[in-house]
């Protein structure tokens, strides 16, 4: 090659990675073929919220294990992911729904886990103050319905079901509803002291019509980590309205196929 081919071929390489061509180291190779995922929910729900997921990752032959995320404070949901993940036997993928993510970003540094899911959810960086990142961004109708008692809230049953399980059908919305887990309203403004997706593979399912965490902002959070990502027409509870399409980014993201 030429020394006139050999600037030209650097110079083309600096203009594409400044505009974002290039893959991060993180996303470089392709995803590890892995038999054990861990499910972490998020804030106002259990461990259930992923019960239309659970069979398809198992019938693909998957060990699958939902976590009961205490959502008392980060640092109790973080030692009930790390418990769940240490009986792992071998490479893991973590998958996270709305503010689990948060969890699985301080907890995916462990050596076993080989990928991360973020389902319409938060994704910090290491001590970041997401409550400040998250007002950049049109806050969602949810919220009004948010209450407030001892120091847990709940969702109020009209925005749980209009705004937090929009696009689920009504019988299982309601059930939902009942089994909402409190969560401390100190939950939020807990900051991570790691952000596993800096130096893990990611996979982000975006939720266009999500009342809970704007779209946008699930965007930016997409695009920040290099994730692989898909958009799907649901709300926020797109584990229970688009659950064959989350069960297959998951699936991609353990290796089982593209």
């Amino acid at each position: 090659m030429t020394r006139l081919r050999i600037v030209a071929a650097l110079a083309a390489s600096v203009f594409a990675g400044s505009f974002g061509v290039l893959t991060t180291p993180a996303q470089a190779a392709a995803p590890v073929k892995v038999k054990n995922v861990v499910l972490v929910h998020g804030a106002w729900a259990d461990g259930s919220s992923w019960s239309k997921v659970i069979p398809r990752l198992q019938a693909a032959g998957l060990h699958v294990t939902a976590v009961q995320n205490p959502l008392t404070s980060l640092e109790d949901s973080v030692a009930a992911t790390r418990r769940a993940l240490a009986q792992q036997d071998g490479p893991t993928v973590l998958v996270a729904h709305s503010w689990g993510g948060t969890v699985i970003s301080e907890v995916g540094t462990d050596p076993k886990v080989t990928g991360l899911v973020y389902i319409a959810a938060r994704a910090p960086d290491a001590g970041e103050d997401f409550v400040a990142l998250s007002q950049k961004f049109p806050t969602g109708p949810v919220r009004a319905g948010v209450q407030e008692h001892d120091g847990f809230t709940k969702l109020s049953e009209d925005a749980f079901l209009k705004y937090f399980a929009n696009g689920v059908d009504r019988k299982t919305a309601e059930v939902l509803y009942a089994v909402q887990e409190p969560t401390a309203a100190s939950l939020f403004t807990g900051r991570t002291t790691a952000a596993a997706w800096r130096s893990k593979p990611s996979w982000y399912a975006v939720s266009k019509q999500d009342y809970t965490i704007n779209p946008d902002l699930e965007r930016y959070l997409a695009k920040r980590m290099n994730a692989t990502t898909v958009e799907l027409e649901a709300g926020h509870l797109s584990l229970v309205s688009q659950a064959d399409k989350v069960a297959d980014l998951i699936l991609a993201a353990a290796g089982q196929h593209e």
